[in-house]
């Protein structure tokens, strides 16, 4: 019984960074109705340009590697960077994509993606690089039932960070008068702005905040996996987490991330030895596919009535 319980707690801590990761997808999709294909792209430049950043700091100023100036220094510049990532983003793509219908949309995140992917490249390199946040990953003990149970340090760190954002973002989008207007302009673009909504800033502002949700993200599995290309895929680990909580739910994001961690980790443990390796590269996959035939839109989805 402790293992079961050691499995599911690393699970569900790995589920709170899943959530992370949906929660830049739901941030763009209640502003736009489209799925951003590029937060993958932005969570991949995020953690290159603080490593790059970094780098550079060490170089100049001699600042010990790990220390709190440099480490600082990196995020202060990393965040002002993505800042501008985000109203680049909106002068020069989607100022002149207002009212086009949500394919134009779509298409554009994946040019963008690739653009962003390149232009990090292209200013850091490609080399894989490693990400220190200063959290060691060694095993924590707890007691349980006069049994002793291990978790790892950084996925409780990770998730205590990966919840403390998800409140604040909860809160600032749920009640104050800008997350009114965002809900506004994800129903209709053209009747936020007949009332008054300033949909470009409205859209800097979500941008921003995705921005900002993918450097957290960028940080945490940067030091996990290490800074390299494969970051940008993290889009795909989030498909599922918004299948099952919803695409426009925050708090869908966290449970649909606990959900998909938790189980992906069970099944990985009791089920894989009977189907091969790998189980968890496709498991979660498998239940958003047939959690779509009972719920298209998700635990916390809105569900939408078309009137013909």
């Amino acid at each position: 019984m402790t293992f079961f319980f050691e499995v599911l707690i690393a699970g569900l801590l790995s589920g709170m960074l899943y959530a992370l990761v949906a929660l830049g997808f739901v941030l763009i999709f209640k502003a736009s109705g489209v799925f951003n294909f590029a937060q993958g792209a932005m969570v991949y430049f995020a953690a290159l340009t603080f490593v790059g950043v970094g780098e550079k700091l060490l170089l100049w100023f001699g600042w010990a590697p790990g220390s709190f100036a440099s480490f600082l220094g990196s995020l202060l510049v990393t965040l002002a960077a993505m800042v501008v990532l985000a109203i680049l983003i909106e002068r020069f793509m989607l100022r002149g994509l207002v009212n086009q219908p949500l394919i134009t949309l779509f298409m554009a995140t994946i040019g963008l993606t690739f653009f962003i992917d390149g232009l990090a490249q292209l200013i850091w390199g490609s080399n894989v690089r490693g990400l220190d946040i200063g959290i060691t990953d060694e095993p924590v003990m707890w007691l349980l039932d006069s049994a002793n149970m291990l978790v790892s340090k950084f996925d409780l760190t990770a998730a205590a960070i990966a919840a403390i954002l998800v409140a604040v973002l909860t809160v600032f989008f749920q009640y104050t008068k800008t997350g009114r207007a965002l809900r506004a302009v994800a129903d209709d673009h053209q009747a936020a702005l007949s009332i008054g909504v300033p949909l470009e800033r409205i859209w800097v502002i979500v941008w921003v905040a995705a921005g900002v949700v993918a450097l957290v993200a960028g940080l945490i599995w940067g030091a996990r996996n290490g800074v390299q290309y494969a970051l940008s895929f993290t889009a795909l680990k989030a498909l599922p987490v918004l299948i099952l909580g919803g695409f426009t739910s925050i708090p869908g994001a966290i449970v649909g991330g606990l959900i998909i961690g938790a189980s992906e980790k069970l099944a990985e443990v009791y089920l894989g030895p009977y189907v091969g390796g790998g189980i968890d590269s496709w498991f979660p996959y498998i239940m958003a596919l047939a959690f779509l035939l009972i719920r298209p839109e998700g635990l916390f989805g809105e569900k939408h009535i078309d009137r013909v």
